[in-house]
């Protein structure tokens, strides 16, 4: 496994290591951190001294606000930094504001904790992190070469320490950069509640994502049937009275014969879309029913071993019978399977689907198989997904869905 950061560099090829260029980047970490912490202190002594001269006339108290958010912007170089020595990205664990403009984004920034925890870090690396980074760099660098320059006839055992430290120099710089490294990411990287937020707004998006093609799917059903069906009536109505006016066995008439046989074909295919939209079967009584019809509709045998206590919520159901629609189309496509399998039992709140083909097996996400669009749906339920699908077969797609009777 190649390593991410420079700790994991050090520790999994030792003497490969010091080859590698981890020594050269923590060095230059540290380096950097007290070029950085040198003009942050400065800095912000300055504008500490100028906020607390101002206090008496009250522009002080916008000067120290803006000390406190100035600590954002170093915590976000120091999040860049932080690639020198550690490959994985920290996320910048700051939201948006709500609002648009200056003053919606100050207070939104003063209300969140993770502005405060920047600060703490920001004291934390001005009064003590950058002087540590100083001192490992002079006690590798500066102390060696004031031993070499005071070598002597009695002070020899002092040179080859400085020797010994300047060595070993790779994996001090490199030990302190990484855990300088780790109590940067402990201060700066998102908590676990942020990440929850996060995760709780992308499975909000998710739910919307599903309520709004739901909506849309009813909207061309409604579409197609009141619209393009009712045209087809319309004109197979039409083609009945040419035929009235018509004389059996002309050329007229054996072109309407073919023109009806069409737009029957048409109409019958129609019929069986808007059924798929939103089949009637699945309103009137459930999944399992539903289920068992397409099933008795699908070009391979198919065996429906489902079996629920009762009747699903409807956005849930409807969920749940479009994902198998999709497994099964899948198994059609492109498995080459002769018969298939759906087996669904509730168990502890968890609805467990398993759906089986004796297909040719080898099913891979990314070769535009569906897979990927199905595990979509299942995260949006709060679900998980599984496939197995050794090449020969057969492949199982196991689903697990959090679900409540009513």
């Amino acid at each position: 496994m190649r390593p991410t950061t420079a700790w994991q560099a050090m520790a999994q090829r030792p003497l490969g290591f010091l080859t590698s260029a981890w020594p050269w980047r923590s060095l230059a970490y540290l380096a950097a951190g007290v070029l950085f912490g040198a003009a942050v202190v400065a800095v912000f002594a300055l504008v500490l001294a100028a906020g607390i001269a101002l206090l008496t006339v009250l522009v002080g108290v916008a000067v120290l606000a803006g000390l406190v958010l100035a600590s954002t912007w170093v915590a976000s170089a120091e999040r860049r930094r932080l690639r020198l020595v550690d490959l994985d990205p920290v996320p910048d664990p700051h939201r948006p504001p709500a609002e648009a403009g200056l003053r919606a984004w100050v207070s939104h920034r003063l209300k969140e904790p993770v502005s405060w925890r920047e600060v703490a870090f920001t004291l934390v690396s001005a009064t003590a992190l950058w002087w540590l980074d100083l001192l490992v760099l002079g006690f590798c660098f500066a102390l060696p070469g004031v031993l070499f320059e005071a070598t002597d006839a009695e002070t020899w055992p002092w040179t080859v320490f400085g020797a010994f430290v300047l060595l070993a120099s790779p994996y001090t710089v490199t030990s302190w950069a990484g855990a300088r490294a780790a109590m940067t990411r402990t201060f700066l990287a998102p908590r676990d509640l942020e990440l929850q937020e996060e995760l709780r707004e992308v499975r909000a998006s998710q739910a919307r994502f599903l309520d709004s093609f739901d909506a849309e799917r009813t909207r061309i059903e409604r579409d197609l049937h009141d619209g393009a069906q009712q045209h087809l009536v319309s004109l197979g109505m039409t083609l009945g009275m040419l035929r009235l006016d018509t004389p059996d066995g002309s050329p007229q008439a054996e072109l309407l014969t073919q023109a009806e046989t069409q737009l029957s074909t048409a109409h019958q295919e129609l019929r069986s879309l808007i059924r798929g939209l939103n089949p009637p079967v699945l309103a009137d009584h459930g999944l399992v029913a539903a289920v068992e019809d397409y099933a008795g509709r699908f070009p391979i045998p198919v065996t429906v071993d489902l079996s629920l206590p009762g009747r699903l919520p409807r956005k849930l159901e409807s969920t749940l019978y479009y994902l198998i629609n999709e497994a099964m189309t899948n198994i059609a496509k492109h498995s080459g399977a002769t018969s298939a399998r759906v087996q669904g039992r509730y168990h502890a709140d968890v609805l467990i689907l398993d759906i089986t083909d004796d297909g040719h097996g080898g099913v891979d996400p990314d070769a535009g198989t569906g897979i990927t669009g199905l595990a979509d749906r299942v995260s949006a339920l709060q679900g998980r997904m599984r496939v197995s699908s050794p090449v020969g077969g057969p492949t199982l797609l196991h689903v697990e869905v959090p679900c409540r009777f009513a």
